[in-house]
């Protein structure tokens, strides 16, 4: 997401955008649901952004707890909420994905419309017979949230070596330093580098129970595991910086595409994915605005696949689709929270999927501490929150591997960020694991892409 850092240069802006404002539940998505679907005669090009008919096929959906939906036809699929942002049901051999809808008054206040949604796009399971689809819960009310579309920060440092050294004298577990570039940054600017307020997941589930069968499996698993060297082999693509445009979730969504092609190969493939086109491409993120990993390397690596870095290099902004043509792409077999659905994940089923499939992109809440990190076990200190007492973000990262720290038997996740090799250490960081550390374990995403 936003890292405002380019060539030692610090921009700073004077508001924060939003990726939507929506900001809908899991309860206020789950009951009764009625689609209007236009005709399934389109394909991936289509616009929907207008969409009110005319009116093809209507579907009544229930989506029930904790992840199964079934049609009035007797049809039983999943579903899934998408963050805080939307849902995505799969039934009847078909996909349907929208964003939760909003309205925006002339004072620049949000009501969030959770019962209902914009218009949104629908496809058969393997990508053909696309259309646009409305949709409204039965018996549904309009749930409002007051938020202003536009956020003024205040101006005032936040970081500097007097909290670097507070942190440092507080605990041993990890090391802040004051990287020069951000010497005397606003909060304003921190908050962007870090993926801005509209990337805020709100109410990040907890991590899911465990189950017996998961325990026991995940206790197979190795003590230490790490994707940079199995057996000596590296399978996890180079770090790179993402510059000033806040697109961490295409950079860890496709980070976790290119680690997993690497390990079904047998590092024969060892492609580099363009986060340019899905900053410029993508309609189903905000480009520099924000993303999340799972609509990216999920639904839209599945739905549009992944194009090669040098076929759209990176430049890091907004910008008009524009990617060469003729370019393989790569897509996606399938996609999911770990767990199955949003607040089904946890430390054991992330590992299991980890050592048996790849990498998994994740998102999780940065604090301002976190900026400072530059080696160690990081966990949040608790100071300098009083600077930033709500303004959490969450920020793409992937997750390569896992260990325990062998004096203080703390245990880890390895992380790679990316923010250039200059930061943390050598472009990674490790956090504490098992305890859901800033939510890391709420939200993880796995894919499956095809070589």
């Amino acid at each position: 997401m936003k890292l405002l850092v380019v060539f030692g240069v610090l921009f700073v802006l004077g508001c924060v955008k939003c990726d939507t404002p929506a900001n809908c539940t899991y309860e206020d998505i789950r009951g009764e649901w009625i689609f209007q679907e236009g005709r399934r005669e389109s394909n991936s090009s289509i616009d929907c952004t207008n969409f009110t008919g005319p009116v093809a096929h209507t579907l009544k959906i229930t989506l029930r707890f904790p992840n199964l939906a079934f049609d009035s036809l007797g049809h039983r699929g999943f579903w899934t909420i998408v963050y805080n942002q939307g849902f995505e049901v799969v039934i009847n051999y078909r996909k349907y994905f929208a964003f939760s809808a909003y309205k925006k008054d002339s004072s620049g206040n949000y009501t969030n419309e959770c019962d209902k949604i914009l218009p949104g796009w629908s496809h058969d399971v393997l990508g053909k017979n696309w259309a646009c689809y409305n949709g409204h819960k039965l018996g549904g009310s309009s749930l409002v949230r007051s938020s202003q579309s536009t956020v003024h920060l205040p101006k005032e440092s936040l970081l500097s070596d007097s909290l670097v050294h507070q942190i440092n004298k507080a605990q041993k577990s990890w090391r802040a330093t004051l990287y020069p570039e951000l010497h005397n940054t606003p909060l304003d600017a921190l908050i962007r580098r870090a993926g801005g307020l509209g990337s805020r997941v709100f109410r990040p589930p907890p991590p899911a129970p465990v189950r017996d069968r998961v325990k026991k499996a995940a206790s197979l698993l190795p003590t230490e595991f790490d994707w940079r060297n199995v057996s000596g082999v590296n399978y996890v693509s180079p770090i790179r910086n993402q510059g000033s445009c806040g697109s961490c979730y295409a950079f860890s969504s496709l980070a976790m595409l290119e680690a997993r092609l690497r390990i079904m190969t047998n590092n024969t493939l060892q492609v580099q994915l363009s986060p340019q086109d899905v900053v410029s491409c993508s309609k189903y993120s905000q480009g520099c605005e924000g993303g999340f990993p799972y609509v990216i390397a999920g639904k839209y690596a599945q739905d549009f696949g992944a194009l090669p870095e040098e076929c759209y290099p990176y430049e890091g902004h907004d910008g008009s689709c524009t990617p060469k043509k003729g370019c393989k792409r790569f897509y996606v077999a399938e996609y999911n929270y770990v767990g199955g659905f949003f607040g089904g994940c946890n430390e054991e089923l992330m590992k299991l999927d980890l050592v048996n499939k790849g990498p998994l992109t994740v998102a999780f809440e940065v604090y301002p501490d976190f900026q400072l990190y530059s080696g160690g076990i990081y966990h949040h200190t608790g100071i300098g929150a009083k600077f930033n007492p709500f303004h959490l973000v969450n920020h793409g990262v992937l997750i390569t591997g896992y260990g325990i720290d062998n004096k203080t038997g703390e245990k880890f996740w390895i992380v790679k960020n990316s923010w250039g090799t200059a930061w943390g250490e050598s472009g990674y960081f490790r956090i504490r694991r098992g305890t859901n550390e800033c939510n890391i374990e709420s939200m993880a995403v796995s894919a499956i892409p095809i070589p």
